[in-house]
């Protein structure tokens, strides 16, 4: 079926903004982009923005309802203990309420795409019941491959109805200190796409280097630190490349930064996750000049808030300003392009999301500009960066369907069902034992 979509702007991302642009769809794809006067006007959203869907690189949607879990707790280790402990209170349904509640969230925030990390793989029954594109990373954890990978292979078997074109399954090794190299060797020997956390904290690279620092009080929980980074241990182990992406990459040195950049590893930037835990800025102009695959992650509400993708792009510029001291060092412009074809592009699939363009996946999205700041346009980037939010998305296009209107979708049963989770894992309130008895996991 053929459809046109139309808007006062369209913002292609590999090509200049189309003022009263349009796309046409044919099949879940892409056919044409131009104006609306070449293309007709279809449906047209005026006083609007028509954009790339949004990619998130770096998502946890199991952890929707984990908003302020331990804000400001005193290291890191300790704030992801505390998430364990409360996990271990719910079950599977839960996990796929919360899940469907994060993806709906998404959908809502004008993001088509997530590279998710799961622990249970829930957020593979959530994104292909509600039709968001999905990488889904299975978690795995710990020294020994066997049973990871018998767990891994027990939670893909469950949910293996949910895999198609639009959601793929993949692996997802913690991190460094909580997975062994073996573990990582017999993840990558799989042929799955992987993700992993890489460098996140100071107390992590201290853990790791040293063995020291407020970690090594969890050391019986955690694997023995290699004596080196995240970055370095794995690209000496041959374990980085193109399908693999890095969360967070706080602690980068140049040398490191540079093997991201060789080895062509993907890079998830979370600014509101690692401000919000205290973990530091992260290097992205640097990494950004060392043509490194950086795109934008959300993480979860557990640190970020939100899933509000608008507002993570405002932190990806500031935090690149705050940290250049420069404001020329990147535009609303350049952090559009990190949370749309750059969010692709370290996830492997800039060939198919990310832009609009004749031959791409028909994921887009519209963001109304009615009564904004920024209205008139002047440049339609800055006004989509610095004045769209959640509540200005019109709607949210994956393979040319509609799978959020604003007023049509309220999916009130679903968000009841993601409370009532929420409240079952703040029941009791934990104890310092309890929540050292795993390992951190989060």
């Amino acid at each position: 079926m053929s459809r046109v979509i139309s808007a006062e702007w369209v913002l292609p991302v590999e090509a200049p903004p189309i003022r009263e642009g349009a796309i046409a769809i044919e099949d879940g794809r892409i056919t044409a982009v131009g104006t609306r006067d070449e293309l007709g006007p279809g449906t047209h959203y005026d006083d609007a923005v028509l954009l790339p869907g949004f990619v998130n690189a770096h998502s946890h949607i199991e952890y929707a309802v984990y908003g302020g879990f331990g804000d400001g707790l005193g290291d890191f280790a300790e704030w992801i203990t505390l998430h364990i402990q409360r996990k271990a209170r719910i079950g599977w349904d839960e996990y796929v309420d919360i899940a469907r509640l994060g993806a709906a969230e998404c959908l809502a925030s004008g993001i088509t795409t997530i590279g998710d990390c799961s622990y249970s793989g829930a957020a593979a029954v959530a994104c292909a019941e509600l039709g968001l594109r999905a990488t889904v990373y299975l978690e795995v954890f710990g020294a020994d491959p066997a049973p990871a990978l018998e767990s891994f292979a027990a939670r893909r078997e469950r949910v293996q109805s949910s895999f198609s074109d639009r959601v793929r399954p993949g692996i997802s090794p913690h991190a460094p200190y909580s997975v062994s190299l073996d573990l990582y060797r017999a993840a990558a020997e799989l042929g799955l796409p992987v993700a992993t956390h890489i460098s996140e904290s100071p107390a992590e690279v201290k853990y790791l280097t040293a063995g020291e620092g407020p970690w090594s009080s969890y050391s019986d929980l955690l694997v023995t630190p290699p004596l080196t980074t995240g970055t370095r241990l794995l690209a000496e182990a041959g374990l980085l490349g193109p399908d693999v992406v890095a969360a967070h990459c706080v602690m980068v040195d140049a040398e490191e930064i540079g093997l991201l950049a060789t080895t062509q590893a993907g890079v998830a930037h979370c600014p509101r996750s690692n401000g919000a835990l205290g973990c530091g800025v992260a290097p992205l102009a640097e990494l950004r000049d060392a043509s490194v695959r950086v795109g934008v992650g959300t993480d979860s509400p557990a640190s970020a808030p939100s899933f509000d993708f608008f507002e993570e792009l405002r932190n990806v510029v500031f935090a690149a300003r705050s940290r250049a001291q420069r404001p020329d060092v990147l535009s609303a412009a350049d952090a559009l392009e990190l949370g749309t074809l750059g969010s692709a592009r370290a996830l492997g699939l800039d060939g198919e999301l990310g832009s609009l363009a004749p031959g791409k996946r028909a994921d887009a999205t519209v963001v109304s500009l009615e009564g904004s700041a920024f209205s008139p346009v002047e440049d339609p980037a800055a006004a989509v960066v610095f004045g769209g939010s959640p509540e200005r998305v019109l709607a949210t296009f994956v393979d040319g369907e509609a799978q959020y209107e604003r007023g049509g979708m309220e999916w009130h049963e679903l968000t009841a069902a993601a409370h009532s989770a929420r409240r079952a894992m703040l029941a009791v309130k934990p104890s310092a034992d309890e929540a050292r008895v795993t390992a951190p996991h989060a």
